[in-house]
């Protein structure tokens, strides 16, 4: 009886590392399956050299550049060129940049101080030539024959160039839209230029994420804010309409531009459309305070005894938005889209990150 007992209990003591074995393989075999899982999709998401991209021309024509790899030495021009490339963590691309409005983020600013800041706010040609860049990242502005040079002549000298998209110049006369998708793109192409798409996806996700936040806590709102978005010049005012960015922004966020095909609108229009909500535009460059210029432009409306019927006076909703949140906004475009939707919604407690 004895032997029989031992003889079980030794076979049910095989059977359970027998069990445990195979559990183990399974274990082992399905942590390894997740593994190739992962590194499958991390190369999937990796950049694949030669990679074709599409930008802008000096004329405002589609032009495509072609990368062999990772460009090396960037110069980068503006305030939206520099921040994108610090945002990803590229500042050891850049061989120099310039033309600052504004200091870049206090997150940025030790990155920034590793790389070189040219003198010329809009380096020369020959600035640039002597850089020997192989990559130039600007506004379209800026790629004239007395400052950047012109895109295709760049490319013949087999420099790539990439213009802000919603900076380009017009073709043949032809406006076109700036909208948020573009500012999007932008971001999404440099991080697939550079091959760091998932630090680019993270910028871009965020920022659609509070929009999303937002028009879900709206939603249940009817009536949304009637809205102008202006900016002081001398007797009349730039009006930022629907083909603008920020109007675009406001548009997407459930406001109603109250004035959204004109160019500039003047007081007597501001009193006709007694807008829920103004956002006045405000730039504080370099040397300038920005709670001074803010004031400024605030006061401009608020002590203007020809606007003190306004709806938006008296309740106290004119709300000031730097001009660098919602032009050619880049990776401050996450900025412009909380500043409007706090305006917008100011009775909403949205927790915004």
């Amino acid at each position: 009886m004895r032997k029989n007992r031992k003889k079980r209990v030794g076979l049910v003591a095989m059977a359970a590392m027998l069990v445990l074995g195979v559990s183990a393989c399974s274990t082992d075999s399905n942590q390894q399956v997740e593994e190739n899982k992962l590194e499958k999709r991390v190369q999937e998401g990796r950049t694949k050299y030669p990679l074709t991209v599409t930008t802008y021309g000096t004329d405002g024509t589609s032009v495509e550049t072609i990368y062999e790899k990772a460009p090396e030495k960037v110069l980068a021009v503006y305030q939206g060129s520099i921040e994108t490339l610090l945002e990803l963590g590229l500042e050891d691309h850049i061989v120099a940049a310039a033309g600052l409005d504004n200091e870049v983020p206090e997150t940025q600013k030790d990155a920034f101080s590793k790389i070189q800041y040219l003198d010329e706010f809009t380096p020369s040609l020959e600035t640039t030539m002597m850089l020997e860049p192989d990559m130039i990242f600007s506004w379209g502005s800026l790629f004239r024959e007395k400052t950047l040079g012109d895109v295709n002549d760049w490319i013949e000298r087999g420099t790539n160039i990439y213009m802000n998209t919603n900076t380009h110049p017009v073709s043949n006369g032809e406006s076109y839209p700036k909208t948020l998708e573009n500012e999007y793109t932008d971001i999404l192409t440099i991080g697939k230029i550079f091959d760091v798409q998932s630090k680019a996806e993270q910028i871009v996700d965020s920022m659609k994420e509070q929009i999303a936040k937002v028009q879900e806590e709206t939603s249940h709102i009817e009536e949304k804010p009637t809205v102008f978005i202006i900016e002081s010049m001398n007797d009349r005012f730039v009006n930022y309409g629907q083909s603008s960015l920020g109007g675009d922004m406001v548009t997407k966020l459930g406001g109603v531009l109250v004035n959204p095909d004109a160019s500039e609108v003047g007081k007597e229009d501001l009193i006709a459309k007694d807008a829920d909500v103004i956002f006045v535009v405000y730039m504080p460059y370099s040397g300038d305070d920005p709670e001074e210029v803010k004031q400024e432009k605030l006061n401009e409306i608020y002590e203007d005894e020809a606007l003190a019927s306004l709806s938006a006076v008296q309740e106290q909703r004119v709300i000031p938005i730097m001009l660098s949140e919602m032009y050619a906004s880049a990776t401050r475009t996450k900025d412009g889209i909380i500043t409007f939707a706090k305006g917008l919604y100011p009775e909403l407690k949205i927790q915004f990150e």
